[in-house]
């Protein structure tokens, strides 16, 4: 249930349009830096993606393509060959919704084709060898993977189809593809091992998106397509790495509530299976990538107290030592997750990186030394205020949170504020440069403090306060937002009578939630919320992930479903709300926004439900993104703007 990030900005900007990257991969080598970023065509719109590679100073940049036509292409999901001499790459070609996959030199020339499918393809990997690829393969898919995406309208009669997404390799020479994995199987994420015999895969039989939460881990022999269970874990797991030596298998596991958003511990196993064990109990972060520099070391990219980390991991004695933090985001591909490209050496990286106060560029250089290679959005400048890390306490947790000033900040005034629950829960507040989806920041060029908590069930504090509320959605949580809004009233000049509230996914519910039980905040806006957590039991196409976090299923305890849902308590709701949400959305079905604003409706409290058609719970259309934007700085104007007025005490 979080967002996906995409960087770009809001047609109100003043500046250029922001490039966004959606991939870094460095060589093994460490010398060059290939990347994928957006094209964008003479009005200022994206209109496919591209791959580009350079040295590792950002020289000799040039393009790799499979296009040879005039029309933008959408090529992306690049991998370089062990001997950082080849790429391997997705292209669309530019003339069909399909893509392929093509091998091209790095230094440049003509790109070939390698498969001929139709489905999904994603996520190529070269072998040890370099004679073949393994890649993902949905055959037929009607879409694309992930729980994000449009769902399929229903009609007639409803059938479980299953489209499984495969394991799948191809030979480099001749162009044989083989599905090496079972067709009862959905592979989520793999890894081969040093000597190429054998893949690590998370997997689970069954529909895709709701079976994540349940996948284990397995080894998968490459010459016969033998699956072997390693491991049936606890909760989540994601990330599976093989050690150097072939003899261990590292992953994450923990409470995640979204494929693809990782956090958790790292746990090692041995490549035959048995007890896992944990080499980083009680961290108080939420590793998210792992990165083996020897059998007995490794790096991990982390979440921690709202900022993302570099930390390196000795497990002879369990000593962490931490090499780089700091705000924003980084990452080496589209999903947002806090992860790096790292080259053979073990020191040598390349990321995504951008803060709120610098866009999206790509970097390189020594772990945590990265230096950016590309300057593309050199022009671009916030059009916002400063963000400030800010910490409270809610009895005996430190809760900490980010808190975005209003652009034209003057001390002698008093402002409004709204309240941004981020999404997930297992998530953490973006304090990257701004998604054009949902894009929040632009209140503060509207002379507006925006508060984003990260309360617990959020990562960046342990997995303790990653499952801290795990059969109590909307109690706990709310209450340390509600301390974080008390903390920011004393010490900075907001109105506390002109307060509002937004969020999207989970944080759409935590809005919903919040005005059932409290009247603080005099507007909410509520996107992709769940008001029913019965109902939204048997609606939603990812089940699995709440019976980690209700214990059960709601034909099994229903009352702890009705505990936490808005609708128990909806007539305390005074509090005007405007519900928006996807026609198509799977996550967060649009019957439960249209259920929360029929309630209000009835109830005589000001509503308004706009369901945007053919969009799923992330928007595609940026015609719907900028109008999701504009329709919540004007439903807040109208209920929290007055002229500013003489700050009344705290501290400024």
């Amino acid at each position: 249930m979080v967002l996906l990030a995409v960087f770009a900005t809001s047609q109100e900007s003043t500046s250029p349009a922001v490039r966004n990257f959606r991939q870094a991969a460095i060589s093994p080598d460490g010398k060059r830096v290939a990347w994928v970023e957006d094209s964008v065509n003479g009005s200022g719109e994206v209109s496919g993606s591209a791959i580009y590679v350079s040295d590792i100073r950002g020289n000799s940049k040039h393009h790799v393509t499979a296009n040879n036509e005039a029309s933008a292409a959408s090529e992306d999901s690049v991998a370089w060959a062990p001997d950082s001499k080849r790429l391997v790459f997705l292209s669309d070609g530019g003339n069909t919704s399909q893509s392929e996959l093509y091998i091209a030199d790095a230094d440049g020339g003509s790109a070939r084709k390698i498969t001929n499918l139709t489905g999904f393809l994603s996520t190529p990997a070269w072998s040890p060898d370099a004679k073949s690829v393994a890649f993902l393969f949905t055959e037929n898919a009607p879409r694309a993977a992930g729980p994000l995406m449009p769902m399929v309208p229903e009609t007639g009669v409803i059938e479980s189809k299953v489209y499984e997404q495969r394991l799948t390799i191809v030979d480099v020479a001749s162009g044989k593809v083989r599905q090496l994995s079972p067709p009862d199987m959905y592979i989520y994420e793999y890894d081969w091992s040093r000597d190429g015999r054998n893949f690590v895969v998370t997997a689970a039989h069954g529909a895709g998106d709701a079976n994540w939460y349940t996948a284990r881990l397995y080894r998968l022999a490459v010459d016969n397509g033998e699956m072997k269970e390693i491991y049936k874990p606890r909760l989540q797991i994601a990330v599976p790495r093989w050690s150097p030596d072939g003899k261990s298998i590292a992953f994450i596991e923990g409470l995640m509530s979204d494929e693809g958003f990782t956090g958790g511990d790292i746990f090692v196993v041995s490549a035959d299976g048995g007890q896992a064990r944990d080499v980083t109990p009680g961290i108080v972060a939420s590793p998210a990538g792992i990165y083996w520099r020897s059998p007995e070391e490794m790096l991990f990219s982390e979440i921690i107290d709202g900022r993302s980390g570099v930390s390196a991991l000795d497990l002879s004695s369990g000593r962490v030592t931490p090499i780089w933090n700091g705000p924003g985001a980084m990452t080496d591909g589209f999903w947002g997750g806090t992860s790096i490209s790292l080259a053979g050496d073990g020191r040598t990286s390349a990321i995504v990186r951008h803060t709120s106060a610098a866009p999206p560029e790509i970097w390189a250089g020594p772990v945590g030394e990265w230096q950016p290679i590309t300057r593309d959005n050199r022009e671009v400048h916030p059009d916002w205020g400063e963000l400030k890390s800010l910490h409270w306490n809610n009895g005996d947790l430190q809760i900490q949170g980010w808190l975005l000033y209003p652009k034209e900040y003057d001390a002698t005034k008093r402002y409004p504020m709204i309240v941004e629950p981020h999404g997930g829960p297992a998530g953490t507040a973006h304090t990257g440069w701004p998604d054009e989806f949902f894009e929040t920041f632009r209140l503060s060029a509207h002379g507006y403090f925006v508060f984003y908590p990260n309360p617990r069930g959020s990562f960046g504090l342990g997995e303790k306060f990653t499952e801290g509320n795990v059969k109590d959605f909307g109690y706990g949580d709310l209450q340390d937002i509600l301390r974080g809004v008390d903390e920011v009233v004393k010490t900075v000049p907001v109105d506390g009578d002109r307060i509002g509230i937004t969020g999207w996914s989970y944080g759409g519910y935590m809005t919903m939630w919040a005005v059932t039980q409290t009247n603080r905040f005099r507007a909410a806006v509520a996107g992709a919320g769940i008001a029913n957590w019965q109902s939204y039991y048997g609606e939603n196409d990812i089940d699995e992930w709440m019976i980690p976090y209700f214990g059960a299923s709601v034909y099994e305890d229903p009352a702890v479903y009705a505990k936490s849902a808005p609708i128990t308590y909806i007539k305390n709701v005074k509090t005007p709300t405007l519900v928006l949400v996807g026609e198509n959305d799977g996550e967060c079905p649009a019957p439960q926004s249209r259920e929360f604003w029929h309630a209000l409706q009835t109830l005589g409290v000001e509503t308004q439900l706009v369901i945007y058609p053919g969009e799923g719970h992330v928007f595609n259309q940026p015609e719907h993104a900028r109008d999701v934007t504009r329709r919540m700085i004007e439903w807040f104007d109208k209920h929290l703007k007055s002229a500013g007025q003489p700050a009344k005490g705290g501290n400024h």
